[in-house]
């Protein structure tokens, strides 16, 4: 990043932070979320400086920045608190400790973001047959496909369930 990149960035976070902040605060009803994600959006504008030309067009870049933080958000709150739900109907004794759980939870992220990367057809097919256990057969009808290309898309869920277990791992530099 140059100079002028930082600086630029450095402006932007002058004019506009307090206004981001309170519409994110707004949006989340909650002061600390809309800080925390008002941070990452200007982390997000200085991995990737834009050139703007005028106040509206930062506003508009900063709003859908954080339109889809909040978003994220949104989603692992929901992933957590589907974690949450079935913990809770389990018994005491085999409950995870804190620091297992926040791994599971940070482990089910990284699942539910690869799943969300992945064409829509790949995704349906590798659920139907990882959580509900259903033959290619079944599958393939459910999905209006052949057997052949659930074999297909199941392949590339798994190639991608592999590259992520070695980002998990360590295994690979991103």
């Amino acid at each position: 990043m140059t100079v002028a990149d930082t600086s630029c960035v450095q402006n932007l976070y002058i004019s506009h932070h307090r206004w981001l902040h309170e519409l994110l605060r707004r949006r989340l009803s909650n002061a600390f979320d809309a800080a925390d994600l008002a941070h990452d959006t200007f982390i997000r504008v200085l991995k990737r400086p834009p050139v703007f030309d005028g106040e509206t067009h930062e506003r508009s870049y900063l709003a859908t920045i954080a339109r889809g933080l909040c978003i994220d958000h949104w989603r692992r709150r929901q992933l957590e608190q589907a974690w949450l739900d079935t913990l809770a109907a389990q018994p005491q004794a085999v409950q995870p400790s804190p620091e297992q759980r926040a791994i599971i939870v940070e482990t089910l992220y990284e699942v539910d973001a690869m799943l969300q990367r992945l064409p829509q057809r790949v995704r349906e097919a590798f659920i139907l047959a990882q959580l509900h256990g259903l033959p290619y057969r079944v599958i393939a009808e459910e999905i209006g496909v052949c057997e052949r290309m659930v074999k297909k898309y199941l392949a590339q869920a798994l190639m991608h369930c592999a590259i992520l277990e070695a980002e998990l791992d360590g295994l690979l530099i991103q």
